[in-house]
């Protein structure tokens, strides 16, 4: 499986970009048989962020748009495998916390 992770979903969000479309084509590259999934990790960020925008406006109207954003990127995710973090996940990201090994701060 080839796993994205939160910048590579960016990317793919402006596809008209040159990393967007270095990515796509690499992933229209990649064989039928190769699943392409992301990390609950990586969609609870991309969520968070628009959870945050939608949190911080006062005024429904301003809301919308956050709103439709975090509906849009439901809509994204559904084209990917989602690799779930598990306890397996935890105990390699302690190890590699206790090698000094600089891990994300998002787990």
């Amino acid at each position: 499986m080839i796993l994205l992770d939160t910048d590579h979903t960016t990317f793919l969000k402006y596809p008209e970009s040159e990393r967007g479309r270095r990515l796509i084509e690499r992933m229209h590259a990649v064989s039928e048989a190769e699943a392409i999934g992301v990390a609950i990790v990586t969609v609870e960020e991309r969520m968070r962020g628009w959870l945050a925008v939608i949190a911080k406006e006062k005024s429904a109207i301003r809301q919308v748009v956050g709103y439709r954003e975090l509906a849009l990127l439901f809509e994204f995710y559904q084209e990917f495998d989602i690799v779930p973090f598990d306890e397996a996940a935890a105990r390699q990201v302690e190890d590699l916390r206790k090698q000094k090994l600089r891990v994300g701060t998002r787990i």
